[in-house]
């Protein structure tokens, strides 16, 4: 069991306020700084420092952070994995993105759920951005995400590599012609998924390489659900760029073309992450390799 002082530092850290961090902690301020002093005292370090009347985690603060999250979230797996042996029952619970829990991932994991009768996976669903937030806080053990994140801070299982293209209705007609490059498009209506989603930051990221921007489309309308960026892709009311698996389907019937950029051809990894150092990882790995290779079947 971590020891109390741990959680005092961990609230402190979400909080950045002590007075915040005492009143949820139902302890007085006083006491909150004791705390914190005591860690200090035992790392022989500082973990916080004032600036401009604001508190920042120093850098053995922010090392401190995430080791003690992740030894939190592992403690945690631990009472769940204890609670197994009397239940018989293992949990886990697995945060994916909506490109991946819609169209990469169902197949993979039935197959993983017929084997496995005494596992319960809790199905999590949040953009990159959030998803990343969730294995912070302990709220999931693992996410499978499709977008950009910190590499260094995780631990990562190869999922598999996905075409990333740009999409219109089949019938649609360019504003400014037959389109060769990026700048051809910025006279379209722009379909795009909202801020934290890894779809938009691929986009984002490859505009940034030529100088551009989404804000640089004349018409851009900010959606955060993939079908029904599909759906007006459908209706012709406007362009998107995605993964190709998400619209697989609808290239097949000839309901939507994929737009040939000669300045363009993206392919991105779909990779499963957990908190980097957790005891756990063993077992992490091994679910992640087995929903792998049902995927590659």
């Amino acid at each position: 069991m971590l020891d109390f002082r741990v959680a005092t530092f961990l609230c402190v850290c979400q909080t950045m306020n002590f007075t915040q961090a005492a009143r949820l902690l139902n302890i007085t301020q006083p006491a909150v700084s004791q705390h914190i002093h005591f860690l200090e005292e035992s790392y022989r370090t500082s973990l916080f420092r004032y600036e401009n009347k604001k508190l920042y985690l120093t850098p053995s603060g922010r090392i401190l952070r995430k080791r003690f999250l992740a030894m939190k979230n592992d403690e945690e797996e631990l009472q769940a994995e204890l609670q197994s042996q009397i239940t018989g029952i293992e949990e886990l619970s697995l945060g994916v993105t909506m490109t991946v829990g819609e169209y990469a991932i169902i197949e993979p994991l039935a197959e993983v759920l017929k084997a496995h009768s005494a596992l319960n996976v809790k199905l999590v669903f949040g953009n990159t951005a959030q998803l990343l937030q969730m294995l912070a806080e302990g709220r999931i053990q693992l996410a499978l995400v499709e977008g950009y994140y910190p590499k260094e801070e995780y631990e990562r299982c190869h999922y598999s590599t996905e075409d990333y293209i740009g999409v219109c209705a089949a019938e649609h007609n360019f504003a400014g012609g037959c389109p060769h490059y990026f700048h051809d498009l910025l006279r379209e209506r722009l379909l795009i998924r909202e801020p934290g989603s890894g779809t938009r930051n691929i986009l984002e990221r490859n505009l940034a390489l030529y100088g551009m921007k989404i804000q640089d489309f004349i018409h851009f309308t900010e959606v955060g659900n993939m079908h029904t960026i599909i759906g007006l892709l459908e209706r012709d009311c406007g362009i998107s760029f995605l993964y190709k698996i998400a619209v697989a389907e609808e290239l097949k019937k000839g309901i939507l073309k994929e737009i040939p950029l000669t300045d363009f051809s993206m392919k991105h990894d779909f990779d499963f992450i957990w908190e980097k150092g957790s005891i756990y990882t063993e077992k992490y790995a091994a679910f992640c390799q087995e929903l792998s290779k049902a995927s590659s079947k």
